[in-house]
């Protein structure tokens, strides 16, 4: 059994999500209900939690107030939150959790099974990233979390020049090094597509800033700034060429 404690400062937020994990959600037990930061820091101290669903306002505070008064962040957090589409870019780029109000029970079983498989990995580095990420006054300055065999890795998006799929992983090539990431292609176009990513191809996405040139034919292919060459497909090419601005001629 995962133990939960619940941080919000509305008694009927804190309630509804109780009753949402006791309904729908196994494996989870609540241990403790909170409606400010002095509680949940009691109440961690007291359970030991492996997980913490936190709001983010919490009338004068915040849910990042918790985690600045803790000593050692050693459970996972799922934040509950009506932040904006920007916001919650953050959170995803930092491998991080959360849940729009009012909570959807199917999204509320797949965080909690997120939580399950990453219980005892390190929270800390991926909140000090979330929280620069959402310091940020664009998106195009965010570090995205690598899921390596290794563990996670941080590295600034506009770095990125280009990934390719390989089977259920992805390859990411960046200006310095190559991660294998257990991710598919296709989660990183849905991430990357709005921060000038393009999928030119069913192996390739690429990093629409690290174009050199393009070179035409029947689908053509692009040069990168590290000399790779990569084929854009048929398929995608008049959908391509209208994103970069160039108008097709075939």
């Amino acid at each position: 059994m995962l133990k939960a404690i619940i941080v919000d400062d509305e008694a009927k937020a804190r309630e509804n999500l109780q009753l949402l994990l006791q309904d729908f959600v196994k494996g989870v037990e609540v241990v403790a209900l909170c409606q400010n930061i002095a509680e949940a820091v009691e109440a961690v101290a007291v359970h030991a939690p492996q997980v913490v669903f936190l709001d983010i306002q919490l009338q004068r505070e915040t849910g990042f107030d918790l985690l600045t008064k803790l000593k050692e962040v050693n459970f996972e957090v799922i934040f509950t939150t009506a932040y904006t589409e920007y916001a919650i870019k953050a959170f995803k780029f930092s491998a991080i959790d959360y849940l729009l109000k009012p909570i959807d029970i199917d999204e509320l079983i797949k965080a909690v099974g997120k939580v399950e498989k990453r219980v005892g990995n390190n929270m800390t580095s991926r909140l000090t990233e979330l929280v620069q990420n959402l310091k940020h006054g664009s998106s195009e300055n965010f570090k995205i979390a690598l899921p390596t065999l290794e563990g996670l890795v941080f590295v600034n998006v506009k770095d990125i020049l280009y990934c390719e799929a390989s089977s259920n992983y992805t390859q990411i090539f960046t200006t310095e090094e190559k991660y294998l990431v257990s991710k598919t292609l296709k989660e990183y176009d849905e991430l990357l597509s709005d921060h000038n990513f393009f999928r030119i191809h069913n192996s390739y996405l690429i990093n629409i800033n690290s174009i050199k040139k393009y070179v035409k034919g029947e689908g053509g292919y692009v040069v990168l700034n590290n000399n790779i060459s990569l084929d854009v497909s048929k398929r995608k090419k008049e959908a391509f060429l209208n994103r970069i601005g160039v108008r097709s001629t075939n």
